[in-house]
């Protein structure tokens, strides 16, 4: 398939995204999304499991960050350093905004625990463009895409806060940029020179919804961490793939339009 229409593709599935968000009803939150299997509170730290599983995102942002200051990232494009760091930035900050949230979870603490999971995944989003499509494509969408995933944020929660909350936007920031990656996987070979980590990420996100679905039913398996916490590990442990990456990868050698990697 020729590159144009490759490109092709990821506009239809985009536009066929949109049109379907706009033809379909406002989604509100419900405030049932707020009741976690595991309430525990422990060391006076209410929820404390889904509260402390958000560490693990913090370190892996920080190792993220500490790698692309000092410029140690071969398995990395130069021309995407601040798109990577700013990346990681995010990914720390999650430990912060979802550890907010789950201490008292509520649609004005959710939106504190979204911001920087919106960000950072547009950001990863611009990361894919640059190590797969074109890297100036990449360096002038961070910002734009950015602001994207915040408005989504913010918009979600206005609508919220006037009783006509509307979570379309932010769940199509969310999940057609999952889309959207992997059907640039699929289609468009890697500027490095393998793409297992970034499967990986991708495992490791689709492991922590599915935990994420189960909360109370592994919850119930002991009484020991319920799936929610669970998800965490899986979520963060699936951004550290990249911290692997950045460290392993090696630039892929240009033969053509097409690049030799290994999948």
């Amino acid at each position: 398939m020729q590159h144009p229409m490759r490109l092709a593709v990821l506009w239809v599935v985009a536009i066929a995204a949109l049109t379907a968000m706009l033809l379909i009803d406002p989604i509100p939150q419900p405030l049932s999304y707020h009741g976690f299997a595991d309430s525990r509170t422990l060391f006076g730290i209410p929820n404390f499991w889904n509260v402390i599983s958000n560490v693990p995102f913090l370190l892996v942002g920080i190792a993220g960050v500490v790698i692309v200051v000092k410029g140690d990232y071969s398995g990395g494009l130069p021309s995407l350093r601040v798109a990577y760091g700013v990346f990681f930035a995010g990914v720390a900050a999650v430990c912060f905004g979802s550890g907010y949230y789950h201490l008292n979870p509520n649609n004005e603490t959710l939106l504190w625990d979204r911001l920087p999971i919106a960000v950072a995944f547009m950001v990863f989003v611009a990361i894919v463009a640059g190590e797969h499509i074109d890297e100036r494509l990449s360096r002038i969408s961070v910002l734009p895409l950015m602001a994207l995933g915040a408005y989504s944020v913010w918009y979600w929660g206005y609508t919220e806060s006037i009783g006509k909350g509307d979570l379309r936007l932010y769940g199509l920031v969310q999940f057609l940029s999952l889309v959207l990656v992997v059907i640039t996987f699929l289609l468009f070979p890697s500027r490095l020179s393998t793409m297992k980590y970034a499967w990986g990420m991708v495992g490791g996100y689709a492991l922590a919804k599915i935990f994420e679905s189960l909360d109370a039913t592994i919850y119930s398996w002991g009484h020991v961490l319920s799936g929610h916490a669970l998800k965490h590990f899986a979520a963060a442990a699936g951004m550290y793939c990249l911290v692997l990456a950045l460290r392993r990868r090696t630039v892929a050698e240009a033969t053509g339009e097409s690049l030799v990697v290994s999948r």
